[in-house]
Parts: structure tokens; sequence; C-alpha cells
């Protein structure tokens, strides 16, 4: 009855479309974002200069930071930071759980592509759990740049989340 009304050649285009609405959640992000900030060894520098000179962004939002980066950033700051363990040492998995509980907003993350880390895995995750959760995320000093020179960083913001729900109902039977 509905499909009836649908323009020919648009039915699956309609389907899909209502699949996916049908499947997100949204949550609102205040203009008070809580935002990770997370470097590599040989990225800290630059994270640093970054911070110091976007401080006067930064002091407008809650700062979480792993390890050795929350304290540099802390001096660099001259503000507190809610500092983590080291990335290696579970740090980089203690923001990935923040993120899957909604308690980070944005993940800068300027991570070193020519160095392989011993915690390849945790930093893959941390990326995952960012795309899950539709965070905005940056991993270089450009779009991190963008990223802060949205207006949509200092206001309110409606952000789309999947509905994981179905997911999670599946049935695990053995077939």
């Amino acid at each position: 009855m509905f499909r009836n009304r649908i323009p020919k050649g648009c039915g699956f285009l309609f389907t899909f479309t209502k699949r996916i609405s049908m499947m997100e959640k949204t949550r609102k992000l205040g203009p008070r974002k809580r935002i990770a900030l997370v470097a590599h060894d040989n990225k800290k520098k630059e994270l640093i200069e970054w911070a110091i000179y976007n401080k006067t962004t930064l002091v407008r939002h809650d700062l979480f930071a792993t390890g050795t980066t929350g304290k540099l950033l802390e001096d660099a700051l001259d503000r507190s930071i809610h500092k983590l363990l080291s990335g290696p040492m579970g740090g980089d998995q203690q923001i990935g759980a923040l993120i899957a509980e909604g308690k980070v907003d944005a993940l800068i993350f300027f991570w070193d592509p020519m160095e392989a880390q011993p915690h390849d895995p945790d930093i893959k995750a941390l990326l995952r759990l960012a795309v899950t959760w539709n965070i905005p995320f940056a991993c270089d000093r450009a779009t991190a740049d963008f990223l802060f020179t949205s207006p949509l960083m200092h206001a309110e913001y409606t952000s789309t989340v999947p509905d994981y729900s179905a997911y999670l109902k599946r049935d695990l039977k053995q077939k």
C-alpha cells in the first residue's frame, strides 16, 4: 500500500533509508566537549605545539589524555588534564572505554605512521571505537585544525549514533 506511492525505481533507496533511520539513535553534545588527546612519542612535540596554539579554544573543554602526553599538556597549558595510563600500559584502552560509554566527544590522536608501536592492536581498536560511536577524530595537525575551527565544536550538536541492539540480540546458536 505505501510502496505504491514511492516513485518507480526508488523502492530500494526508500527501504534502505528507512532501515538505517530505524537503527540510529542520537546523542546531544553540549558546547563544552570532552576531548581525548593522545600522541605517540615522535608526535608529542607536535601535539604540544598544536595545543599551545589552540590554548584559548582548549580551555573551553574538558580534556583527557594518556600518561606522559597528559603531563606534558598540563605543563604547557597550565591547566588540569584528566590523565589516564600511558598508552602501551592501557591508556588507549581506557580512552576507548570512555568513548564506548559516551564520555568522550572527540579524539585528537597524533599517531606516528612511520613507527611500529608495540600496542598497535590497541591503537587500531581505539580508532575503530571512534568510528563505531561516530565521534569526530583527527590523526594529524591539519585535520585537528579543521575540526577545531568548525563552529560545531563550540555549539550544541546532535550526533547520530548507530543502534547496535539488533547486533547485540542476534542469535548466536550454531547452525
